[in-house]
């Protein structure tokens, strides 16, 4: 197992991209290019961010990777308000304590990583 795979951080930034596959799914055909598009690249963005600064080598590259993950949680968010406020999705609650989880766990790593 890679280093970032066995980051908490990570494991729960993949259990977000799953999420919001299938949440997406029942979003109406004409968001496929849209607001589906958007969702799914923002959240597929914070694993692959953690994943890509981890294998950088360097601290400081490191943080900048978790930095920009963090960056599309707040994107992914603000794609789950308007997909309530659209009707798509009843209840983000899950989605959005989720994206907080991930989010407190990256700020962790950060401030782990910003003390050594």
């Amino acid at each position: 197992m890679r280093k970032h795979q066995q980051l908490r951080a990570w494991q729960q930034a993949i259990d977000l991209v799953e999420w919001v596959y299938h949440e997406t799914r029942g979003f109406p055909d004409d968001e496929r290019y849209g607001l589906i598009s958007q969702m799914r690249r923002a959240a597929v963005s914070v694993p692959s961010n953690i994943a890509e600064g981890a294998g950088r080598g360097s601290t400081k590259d490191f943080i900048r990777f978790l930095m920009i993950a963090r960056g599309s949680l707040s994107e992914l968010e603000t794609q789950l308000i308007i997909s309530q406020r659209l009707g798509y999705i009843d209840e983000p609650a899950p989605l959005m304590d989720l994206t907080h989880q991930v989010s407190a766990q990256l700020g962790g790593l950060i401030r782990h990583l910003q003390n050594r």
